[in-house]
C-alpha cells in the first residue's frame, strides 16, 4: 500500500472515530435536555415541549440524516434505560419515529440545498412532516396504549384534554386540538432555536 492509501486509510478512521463521538456527545446532550419539560396550557400534562431534538437536527445539518437518526436513537435508548417505560416500549418507538420525522427530511433537504434557504425550507418541511406523523401515531398508537397503561378508556384521556381545552371533546378533536399545535410549536421552537446557533458551533463539528 502507497504512503497516500495509508495516509487516506488513516484520515478516514480518524474521521469515522470523531463522528462516532460527537454522535454520542449530541446523544447525551439530547437525553439532559429531555429532562427538562415546558407544560402547555392547550394540552393535558403528559404532553410537555423539551429541545432535545436540537442537538439531533445539529447532528443531522452537520454529518447528514444517518448520523441524526443514529443520534435519536441512541438518545431515546439512553432515556429508556436511565428513566425506564410506562408503554412497554412502545412510547419510546414512537417518539423515535416521530423525532425522526422532524429531523430527517431537514437533513435530506439542506444536504442537496447547504444555505440559509434550505436549512429555513427543511426544518419547515420537517415540522410539518413531524406534525402529520405525530398526529397518526398518537391516534392509532400513542393515546390507545397511554390508555392501556395508565388503566383508563380513550374517553377519559379525552376528558384530560377537555379539562384544559374546551374544544377537545373526542378523540379527533385531541388529535387537532392538542397533538397538532403541539408538534407544530415544538418544531418551529427546535427550528428557530438551530436557526440561531448551528452557524456558530458547526465549525466545532466540522474540524478535521
Amino acid at each position: 500500500m502507497s504512503t497516500e492509501a495509508v495516509k487516506r486509510a488513516n484520515a478516514g478512521s480518524r474521521n469515522r472515530v470523531r463522528k462516532m463521538a460527537q454522535v454520542g456527545m449530541l446523544s447525551a446532550i439530547a437525553v439532559v435536555l429531555m429532562l427538562f419539560e415546558i407544560p402547555l396550557p392547550f394540552a393535558p400534562t403528559f404532553y410537555e415541549i423539551d429541545f432535545s431534538e436540537v442537538p439531533v437536527m445539529v447532528g443531522c445539518f452537520a454529518m447528514g440524516p444517518l448520523a441524526g437518526v443514529a443520534i435519536e436513537f441512541l438518545k431515546i435508548l439512553l432515556n429508556f434505560a436511565v428513566n425506564g417505560t410506562t408503554t412497554a416500549g412502545v412510547g419510546e418507538v414512537a417518539n423515535f419515529l416521530i423525532g425522526c420525522s422532524l429531523v430527517v427530511p431537514a437533513a435530506l433537504i439542506y444536504r442537496y440545498k447547504k444555505t440559509r434557504t434550505g436549512a429555513i425550507l427543511g426544518m419547515a418541511a420537517g415540522t410539518v412532516f413531524m406534525t402529520v406523523v405525530g398526529c397518526f401515531l398518537n391516534a392509532f398508537v400513542l393515546l390507545p396504549t397511554y390508555a392501556v397503561a395508565f388503566g383508563m378508556p380513550i374517553d377519559g384521556l379525552v376528558e384530560m384534554g377537555t379539562a384544559v381545552n374546551g374544544a377537545i371533546t373526542s378523540l379527533g378533536t385531541f388529535v387537532l386540538f392538542a397533538v397538532a399545535p403541539f408538534n407544530l410549536l415544538k418544531g418551529v421552537l427546535v427550528s428557530l432555536i438551530v436557526f440561531l446557533i448551528y452557524k456558530k458551533i458547526s465549525p466545532v463539528l466540522k474540524m478535521h
